[in-house]
């Protein structure tokens, strides 16, 4: 076998291979004669066909196996000769020979970059903090009482915070136009869930009243056909209801799992819960912040098929999530650009931290996967049935064992940078308005 490499770019390389044509000729009839032993052919008995005969029926096959293994090897050992790192999958393309000549391919591909890290000391990082303390369990009690409100029908006008039933009916220039017209419709007031125009419209009428609702459809509105124009909406009340949330009593607390209603320790079991979250939100903000500093510190050229087939991942991933949701992915069209920059942080993640754990011995170790897994199974009514199903299979803690990883190296960044301490306000941490 004869190689010749190529340097095509930085990245991309290409291989000339040649194998004479004896070896594979050799193979082909090795082969033959060992499926001339047993094959079965119309005419003669199992095995007995001519040798001619076989080759007739099964050679095209075969000499396409042959083939096919023989770039494979090949590529492999003139890969392993020439000392290189593939990146991603090969091109092959057979070059075009005289039928006794020697069988001759190239296989384009690219290799992985050489990465050299960058330093990280004294790089400025802001490390957020949060206390929880009785404010913050106020305000979380206070939106566990929201998700449990009731509404009951009052006969006063509609304010906002209420739930209104409403049939209306949307035309523009005089004609009905199409989705604007519904019966029984809820909403709640003061929400978004309806234009501005037409919830202000509603604010002040009372069940059974009727009126004529003016609403500017914004010019970037989702519906073409009335964005930017101007509807009248005849909208009839058919009921209001008051919002009613539940009192802080000893139902609310065992609606939240406490057997026996105390108050008290509802509020200890929400701040515990509280503090789990919030430190799982700042750990993942210290740890965004660590790894874009160290995706920054060590710029790279990244291996255009690592990144086309990251991007096929997300895809995936993307649709995964769709068909969980009850819906069809073929009805979602999905623009691969619009994963780019994500596969692209990914890939250059993925470099730059092996790169890293394998310089500054950054592994993960047992007892730092063990303290994630037991951390995870907190969030579960049985933990040490959770702990058992993680231990249960090598393949199940990838996870914690990734999740550690990535602790040895954000902490390993912020012994080397600047960092600064600086307080996160609970709703912004939250994501709450």
């Amino acid at each position: 076998m004869q190689a010749q490499l190529e340097t095509l770019s930085a990245l991309e390389r290409r291989l000339s291979i040649a194998v004479p044509r004896e070896e594979i000729s050799k193979q082909v009839d090795a082969r033959l004669k060992r499926v001339a032993k047993t094959a079965k052919i119309d005419g003669f008995r199992p095995g007995k066909a001519p040798l001619k005969v076989v080759f007739q029926n099964y050679g095209f096959r075969i000499q396409e196996e042959v083939l096919g293994e023989t770039v494979e090897r090949s590529f492999g050992e003139a890969v392993v000769a020439q000392n290189l790192q593939v990146a991603g999958y090969p091109r092959f393309e057979p070059k075009e020979t005289a039928e006794d000549g020697d069988f001759e391919f190239a296989a384009t591909f690219e290799v992985y970059p050489e990465v050299k890290l960058g330093d990280l000391t004294g790089v400025e990082l802001q490390k957020p903090t949060l206390t929880v303390g009785d404010a913050e369990v106020d305000q979380t009690v206070n939106i566990l009482r929201s998700q449990r409100t009731r509404y009951e029908r009052v006969e006063r006008a509609a304010a906002e915070g209420d739930r209104v039933i409403i049939d209306f009916k949307g035309s523009i220039d005089g004609e009905v136009f199409a989705g604007g017209s519904s019966e029984n419709y809820a909403f709640l007031i003061g929400k978004g869930q309806m234009l501005p125009d037409f919830e202000a419209g509603v604010v002040g009428m009372k069940e059974g009243e009727t009126k004529d609702v003016t609403v500017n459809f914004p010019a970037e509105y989702h519906g073409k056909d009335v964005a930017g124009k101007t509807a009248v909406f005849a909208i009839t009340v058919k009921n209001v209801a008051a919002a009613i949330l539940p009192e802080v009593d000893a139902e609310f607390a065992k609606s939240l799992g406490i057997a026996d209603g105390d108050v008290a320790k509802m509020r200890a079991e929400v701040k515990a819960n509280l503090e789990r979250e919030v430190r799982f939100r700042l750990k993942s903000r210290v740890k965004e912040t660590a790894l874009t500093a160290v995706i920054d510190a060590t710029p790279i050229e990244l291996p255009k098929s690592l990144v086309s087939m990251e991007i096929g991942r997300l895809v995936e991933g993307a649709q995964g999530d769709l068909k969980a949701r009850g819906i069809d992915p073929a009805t979602v069209p999905f623009n691969p650009a619009l994963f780019e920059a994500q596969a692209k942080r990914r890939v250059h993640l993925g470099l730059t931290l092996s790169e890293l754990v394998k310089a500054e011995k950054l592994e993960a170790k047992p007892e730092q996967v063990k303290a994630i897994v037991e951390d995870l199974a907190q969030n579960y009514e049985d933990p040490a049935e959770v702990v058992a199903w993680y231990y249960a299979s090598p393949e199940r803690l990838a996870a914690p064992t990734n999740m550690a990883l990535e602790d040895n190296v954000v902490e390993f960044v912020l012994s080397k940078a600047k960092v600064t301490e600086t307080a996160v306000a609970f709703d912004e941490l939250m994501g709450q308005q």
